[in-house]
């Protein structure tokens, strides 16, 4: 699971000494602690326990969008001038992404769309949903779905 990976790397930075990848992965802990927290509120959880792969889906959920903060932040601190600020932040951005999934290229990502667009018999714009929701179930994890879903209406054109 991506959360004991990320459990014994804090683990190893600890035992080295390093510092700035420490401080990094404190804050991935704390992120995905609150969102835990967080989904305890939701009927799901109340069900029953979730399986490894609905607990990847959580951290890896939680990992994308600290690195789509991290990377927001990174384009105002070059706006204002604040390299060293900038190159904190894509320290933090690179110690993240060890532990998300290799996503899927945009020749990786066009495949997968015309495979699930001819497997669902999609022809127009109004089957963009189905697709674009059996993408999201087969490759959900790899693929930044604001792009996923551009390169989906292109296709359905």
């Amino acid at each position: 699971m991506i959360r004991d990976d990320i459990h014994d790397a804090m683990i190893a930075a600890m035992r080295a000494r390093d510092k700035e990848s420490l401080g990094a992965f404190r804050l991935i802990q704390s992120a995905i602690k609150n969102r835990d927290i967080e989904a305890r509120m939701e009927p799901a959880f109340r069900d029953g326990p979730r399986s490894d792969k609905d607990d990847d889906a959580l951290v890896v959920g939680v990992l994308q969008g600290m690195v789509k903060q991290r990377r927001d932040s990174i384009t105002m601190y070059r706006q204002g001038g604040r390299e060293e600020l900038a190159a904190a932040e894509e320290a933090e951005v690179a110690i993240i992404e060890r532990f998300l999934p290799v996503p899927l290229s945009e020749d990786e990502t066009k495949a997968a769309i015309e495979a699930i667009k001819v497997e669902l018999g999609a022809s127009g714009m109004k089957d963009m949903g189905n697709v674009m929701a059996t993408l999201k179930a087969r490759h959900g994890m790899q693929l930044d779905m604001s792009k996923a879903s551009r390169l989906v209406k292109a296709a359905l054109s």
